[in-house]
């Protein structure tokens, strides 16, 4: 994860775009030169967010100046998107214009309770639509599923499992399991359930370290860090170098 530093608009942007891009350049780099497989920048920082197309041009502009830097620094190696909250075209449109391969998308099937409040449309149908207007067929839609920081009182008479299944008839090309918020892993049986009844890829979201990595791809595809490789563990400090070399030594026993 590259968390983006609040951009302009939001309550803690700080009044200086080029330190906000130099910080996300500077951790890509540290995370490519760490050996990991791909980054995720994401406008973390953003809160509290909105929803939707509540999200303004400037944080698509934000992000896309940012992802473009990002892109320059890091070469080849993969690259997503994800706008907070439930940003998804946004995140489309970002993903398409710097040349990223996915994006992580929330609300994409089913509806639920956020702590930004009511997500009750899926945006599946739309998104999918907007990728295909775009030309955007090649950048791959990642899909949470009982997302965390939300409650599931609507679909609770829903396994995961079942949900997993939604998703993927919806034309999600992978589904994402976390646990309750950010930094709390997901809990193995429902990654062993999403993992037992759908084809598609599946991601583990939140709660990943070098302690916990062996067993949470012992059911998933693979994973999303970010919380661990911060200094003190919160997703709120920098990135701590030494946590992401000992991060992507637990990745290659886990390979070899």
């Amino acid at each position: 994860m590259v968390h983006v530093r609040a951009l302009a608009g939001t309550p803690g942007f700080e009044g200086d775009v080029d330190a906000i891009v130099r910080t996300a350049v500077e951790e890509a780099k540290t995370l490519g030169e760490a050996g990991f497989d791909g980054v995720l920048v994401e406008n973390m920082h953003d809160t509290p967010y909105l929803v939707g197309e509540e999200i303004g041009p400037e944080i698509v502009a934000g992000m896309t100046r940012v992802g473009l830097a990002v892109r320059e620094a890091i070469g080849d190696l993969p690259m997503g998107v994800q706008v907070l909250a439930a940003g998804n075209r946004q995140a489309i449109a970002t993903a398409q214009a710097i040349g990223a391969s996915f994006v992580r998308v929330e609300n994409f099937a089913y509806a639920h309770v956020a702590d930004e409040g009511l997500m009750a449309r899926a945006s599946a149908g739309e998104l999918l639509r907007y990728r295909r207007a775009l030309g955007a067929e090649g950048v791959r839609v990642f899909a949470d599923i009982k997302k965390k920081h939300a409650g599931h009182s609507l679909t609770a008479d829903i396994p995961i499992g079942e949900v997993a299944r939604g998703a993927a008839f919806c034309g999600a090309d992978g589904v994402i399991v976390t646990g309750g918020s950010t930094g709390q892993p997901a809990s193995e049986a429902d990654l062993a359930e999403v993992a037992g009844v759908t084809d598609v890829s599946v991601l583990v979201g939140s709660g990943v370290n070098a302690d916990n990595v062996a067993s949470m791809l012992g059911h998933a595809d693979a994973v999303i860090v970010g919380s661990s490789l911060k200094v003190g563990g919160s997703w709120e400090n920098e990135l701590d170098g030494e946590a992401c070399r000992a991060f992507v030594a637990a990745m290659h026993a886990v390979r070899n």
